[in-house]
């Protein structure tokens, strides 16, 4: 075979993009066996089980946790909003300050808070206690899952990091699944303190798990604190994150009133509420599946399609929500579309953020956070209007549609309109 002659002057250099620096999942890929990514992979997702069971166990038994500790049931709800805040604050913040950790490490770390947040929680003798045990629960939530993706990425090959993502991102499903009636029933039964014992033993079940099965590998010396927030300074981090606060806050306008959109609007029984969220959890777990290989395909893409059959199934949902057939195909559809999108933005934040790669991993769970409050207020301020239980769903698609703008803008923006040179990468 003959070799074609070299040209005469070499090619103009490829100009960098935004997200040219390390791949997602950073520069090595660790190479270890198959069962060995298994096992990894199994101990992060339990760790995600634990997180998903702790953050959304108290909206299960917060009438329980309102009782004991003798205040109202709206105030024992604040106790969703300080983990919410612990998640938003501590993303950015524990991100950026273990910027040189090696990642098994941060890890364990991370567990270690976990553990401690849920065993404040056993313990708090008082409102104001479990007030601060809920937001330290919450600090290292976001962080646990930038990192943890991170690991993931970097123990397959570059076309498979979405796949790896995925499961790690499928330990929360599963919980709203298992883990949260499970952890409701015991602590109605047998004291709500009880649901966050379980938790406790979960996140020493992932510290060990996490100890044997993730290999290590050197922290990065050259990364700081001050490199992780360069992060900020990238449009394209920003596009990421206000796409998923708008256009993931579209599906907590619907989500957050489903329990009264079932009764008084589709006019069925309120036994038929706890099946109602089991399907969503079903769509949940079922769009976390099948996100891994759509966004190894295309990030931007699986970003975009996430949004349009979001937006697509809320308007049906509240358009024909008053027909119960209705209500479950459409709200079982718009929990398939909101998991994609998830996924997408999370690989999608991780190529964005260049060499920041802790802090752009842990904050796609900052701004879903940041989802859930903007989308609860939206569809309570439609309802507070008058505009009936149709609206928050309609909301939510506007919604929607404005993280659609947002996520053209992004990519047909200044330095967005090609693909970026990881994603290619991944793809081929």
């Amino acid at each position: 075979m003959t070799t074609p002659a070299a040209p005469a002057t070499p090619p103009p250099p490829t100009p960098p993009t935004p997200a040219s620096s390390p791949p997602p999942g950073g520069r090595d890929r660790l190479r270890v066996g198959p069962r060995r990514v298994a096992a990894a992979t199994l101990a992060l997702a339990t760790g995600g089980f634990a997180i998903g069971t702790t953050e959304f166990v108290t909206l299960g038994l917060l009438p329980d946790i309102a009782g004991d500790v003798g205040v109202s049931i709206p105030a024992a709800g604040h106790l969703v909003s300080a983990y919410a805040l612990g998640v938003v604050v501590g993303a950015p913040v524990l991100a950026a300050a273990s910027a040189r950790m090696p990642r098994k490490g941060l890890l364990l770390a991370l567990v270690a808070v976990i553990v401690l947040g849920n065993l404040a929680t056993v313990l708090a003798p008082a409102y104001g206690s479990l007030v601060a045990a809920r937001f330290l629960a919450g600090l290292p939530h976001g962080a646990f899952f930038g990192v943890a993706s991170l690991v993931a990425a970097s123990l397959v090959a570059p076309e498979r990091r979405g796949r790896a993502v995925s499961r790690v991102m499928l330990g929360i499903p599963v919980a709203v699944l298992v883990g949260v009636p499970a952890g409701t029933a015991l602590g109605q039964q047998v004291g709500w303190r009880a649901a966050y014992v379980v938790v406790v033993g979960l996140g020493l079940l992932t510290l060990a798990l996490v100890a044997a099965t993730v290999p290590r590998a050197p922290g990065d010396a050259s990364a700081s604190g001050r490199n992780e927030l360069t992060a900020l300074a990238r449009p394209q981090v920003w596009y990421s994150m206000l796409i998923g606060a708008v256009g993931f806050g579209g599906m907590f306008a619907m989500y957050s009133y489903i329990a009264p959109t079932v009764t008084d609007l589709a006019e069925q029984p309120a036994t038929t509420v706890p099946l109602v969220l089991l399907l969503f959890g079903i769509g949940s777990t079922v769009g976390t599946v099948i996100s891994g290989p759509l966004v190894d395909r295309s990030i931007e893409r699986s970003v975009v399609g996430g949004l349009v059959c979001a937006v697509a199934g809320l308007a049906a949902f509240g358009a024909l929500a008053d027909g119960f057939v209705a209500l479950l195909v459409f709200g079982f559809a718009v929990q398939v579309a909101a998991s994609v999108l998830v996924i997408g933005l999370q690989l999608r934040l991780m190529v964005a953020a260049g060499s920041a790669q802790n802090l752009g991993a842990a904050l796609n769970h900052a701004s879903i956070n940041v989802a859930n409050a903007l989308g609860a207020w939206i569809g309570g301020l439609v309802l507070t209007l008058g505009l009936g239980y149709r609206a928050p769903a309609l909301a939510g698609a506007a919604l929607g549609v404005l993280g659609l703008g947002l996520a053209y803008a992004a990519m047909r923006g200044r330095g967005a309109g090609r693909r970026p040179r990881a994603e290619a990468s991944a793809a081929r």
